[in-house]
């Protein structure tokens, strides 16, 4: 038994909603794709299995559709359409991120589908919302991310460059998380009601919300935060985290410390790691570990309180830059110092934390006879255990079970290939 097993979903393939797909199947719904024939766009994704370009061998694919059912439909004929109503009729969910002038010339629009369905709960995923005034607007995951604000505050202390957005679609991985948050909120009520809803998500909006205080910055007081290498934004700059440890590899320093034991953690690990003598600050840190709590807010108003905590982040640094990066990290988390070794993607997969939690994980290709390693769970149930249950569809492959399902024959089954529209 996984968290969403007997929950069938439909969703039409779109680059935008792939994600929010993709973790509703991997904790066991059944996802069921409907592609537009030819394939997905992201079928034709870099990069490719072997650099070998094909619509089964884009790993872009591949991650964003594993543990779903595959079926290519022509939605273009009134055939197709038919089609897609019986199995939306025998879901509890579609999900959908298509032109809503499209849907709705087609007749096919979520919200017409839940009409003689009251439980059906449809999702529309727009960059500016399915109902609003800016309905038909394009936008990307590089717009969402600007014109909502998160990119303004990714970048780095240099502001002569300018900012970054934020890799691996991330703007569409945040729409698709509220998307999921509110199907959730939906299953519990019509557990109660009966009754389904229509989620309308506003992508830009989904961005806006998670700039952290960038936004309320504003609202509140008129202020603007500035992007910072590897920390916070922040109206006011702070010192910098970042720091090369001894074998040439960066680290982020963490938070400065803000409690007596913090200091007298700092002083003794300069002593262990003989260093107390190369730091003449040590006597700041010896006022801070008689303090029960500094807090930040007196940094900007105490001029001995904003001493102290320099002489925490500079010891940190001596420290950091005094060992390899692996011993420094171990030795900070062992002292209850939040620090962090900056991984390429490549050493994420080896860390010993995340192999512990099972995150590499193996997925078979038997077309291939072999596998590979994606991705894994980012989050762990305890009764009703994540798990990706197959690798991405091949193009179509399984339109005979899913149309069977909904009480087509073999002979309309073949009459459908026939007609172009599977």
């Amino acid at each position: 038994m996984t968290a969403l097993t007997g929950l069938r979903v439909v969703e039409l393939s779109n680059e935008r909603c792939a994600f929010a797909g993709k973790l509703l199947a991997d904790m066991g719904a059944e996802v069921i794709l409907v592609e537009p024939p030819g394939g997905d766009i992201t079928r034709g994704f870099e990069p490719f299995l072997d650099d070998i370009s094909g619509p089964e061998r884009s790993l872009s694919f591949w991650h964003y559709n594993t543990s779903k059912r595959g079926l290519v439909l022509n939605l273009d004929t009134e055939l197709g359409r038919n089609v897609l109503r019986r199995i939306v009729a025998s879901a509890d969910v579609l999900l959908e991120s298509e032109s809503p002038t499209r849907l709705d010339s087609l007749g096919i629009a979520p919200r017409s589908l839940r009409v003689g369905h009251e439980e059906l709960i449809t999702i529309s995923m727009a960059p500016f919302m399915r109902e609003g005034p800016r309905a038909d607007e394009e936008a990307t995951d590089l717009t969402l991310l600007a014109g909502g604000g998160p990119a303004w505050s990714c970048g780095y202390d240099d502001h002569s460059l300018p900012p970054i957005r934020g890799g691996g679609n991330q703007g569409y991985h945040t729409g698709c998380h509220y998307a999921v948050m509110a199907l959730l909120v939906a299953l519990v009520s019509r557990d109660e009601t009966g009754v389904g809803q229509h989620i309308d998500v506003d992508m830009h909006a989904a961005q806006n919300v998670t700039t952290e205080a960038g936004s309320y910055q504003w609202l509140v007081a008129e202020e603007t935060v500035q992007r910072q290498t590897g920390r916070h934004a922040g109206v006011n700059p702070t010192p910098p985290t970042q720091v090369q440890c001894s074998d040439g590899r960066w680290v982020n320093t963490g938070v400065p410390a803000r409690r007596g034991s913090d200091y007298q953690r700092v002083m003794d690990w300069l002593e262990e790691v003989g260093l107390a003598g190369e730091f003449p600050e040590m006597i700041l840190l010896q006022m801070g570990a008689e303090h029960d709590h500094l807090g930040i807010d007196q940094v900007t108003t105490d001029s001995v309180i904003r001493e102290i905590f320099q002489a925490a982040r500079d010891a940190i640094v001596l420290l950091a830059a005094s060992m390899p990066a692996d011993e420094f990290f171990h030795s900070a988390q062992e002292r209850g110092f939040q620090v962090g070794i900056i991984y390429s993607p490549e050493e994420v997969m080896e860390d010993p934390h995340f192999k512990a939690r099972g995150f590499p994980t193996e997925v078979q290709h038997p077309e291939l006879d072999r596998s590979f390693t994606y991705s894994g769970a980012p989050y762990r149930f305890s009764s009703t255990p994540w798990a990706i249950s197959s690798r991405a569809p091949l193009l179509g492959e399984h339109a005979d079970e899913i149309l069977s399902k909904v009480d087509y024959g073999d002979d309309e089954i073949a009459n459908l290939r026939e007609e172009g529209v599977i």
